[in-house]
């Protein structure tokens, strides 16, 4: 287990024709490796409430996945060619999203993780965005260290 600082970056494209900002935040958070999977877990604020919402992202050769609890709750499942359904509890109701991840690529070396994923983005059964997301760590005592 080591301290890491992570970089997670995503962007959903609702409209190909319009310019979107992908949504980027670097935050300290914790990194450890068991039963061959890459597991980071870290804490985002998502309002103005004191409430931190916390992360975890299991990732390996067959897929990834990633769980929000606090101010939002979900599970969320990307794996290559499959459609994953799952709810999406925010403090305003819930949603039912399906993931079908078109990309999943992990990389890795002895201080730095780095993953993308590409899925397409269902909400209640309608196609609503391609996306993608990122996410980098890397050791906070590795001499290279850069975001």
């Amino acid at each position: 287990k080591k301290d890491v600082l992570i970089h997670v970056c995503g962007l959903q494209l609702m409209d190909p024709d319009e310019d979107q900002e992908p949504i980027e935040i670097v935050v300290p958070g914790q990194y450890y490796f068991r039963n061959g999977n890459h597991y980071l877990r870290y804490e985002e604020m998502m309002d103005d409430t004191k409430v931190p919402t916390v992360n975890y992202i299991k990732m390996s050769a067959q897929g990834v996945e990633i769980r929000k609890q606090g101010q939002v709750n979900v599970h969320m499942v990307f794996e290559q060619g499959k459609k994953n359904m799952t709810l999406y509890s925010t403090p305003f109701g819930t949603l039912q999203m399906g993931i079908a991840a078109t990309g999943v690529e992990l990389k890795e070396d002895d201080d730095n993780i780095h993953l993308k994923v590409d899925y397409a983005l269902d909400m209640n059964e309608e196609h609503v965005a391609d996306c993608y997301l990122t996410v980098q760590a890397q050791s906070r005592d590795s001499e290279g260290f850069t975001l």
